[in-house]
């Protein structure tokens, strides 16, 4: 069984607090909440993060996304499920976490058609965000199955 290391939340609080500005901010954004949560799972798949899957997997069904936007996601440009802006912000949260080839132009101006340049500033934020807490929690072994929906809200 694997077993926590540290606590970030308890042992780093004084650097957390900056994590919780950014999440403060971002719940302030232009751009819809539950393009956020749906990148924030994307990202989370991506990353292999186990306790932000169950968080944000628990966070989009209380918000009643449906199960079967949630199982394609993975897949989301070989579905119809997702809207254009949900499509662009999808593929701008994969190109800005994996790097692997840049961020491509093409890239670029598929998601400017969707998001002004202030929408794509908190985009890119937030999906910088989750990633800093995908790498906190798989580092340290944060254990999944406990969150509860709007814990921390």
């Amino acid at each position: 069984m694997m077993e926590q290391r540290i606590n970030a939340f308890e042992k780093g609080q004084a650097a957390m607090k900056s994590l919780y500005g950014i999440g403060g901010y971002l719940n302030k954004s232009i751009v819809e909440q539950s393009i956020f949560h749906l990148i924030y799972f994307r990202v989370s798949q991506i990353n292999g993060c186990a306790y932000c899957l169950d968080m944000h997997s628990k966070d989009l069904r209380a918000a009643g996304e449906t199960e079967q936007r949630l199982y394609g996601l993975s897949a989301w440009r070989e579905t119809p499920y997702f809207s254009e802006r949900e499509c662009a912000a999808l593929a701008w949260a994969e190109a800005v976490t994996t790097l692997k080839d840049q961020v491509s132009d093409e890239v670029y101006y598929y998601v400017r058609k969707q998001f002004s340049e202030e929408e794509l500033v908190d985009l890119t934020l937030a999906v910088t965000t989750i990633n800093t807490y995908n790498r906190i929690n798989i580092a340290f072994r944060v254990i999944p199955g406990g969150y509860q929906p709007g814990q921390y809200k």
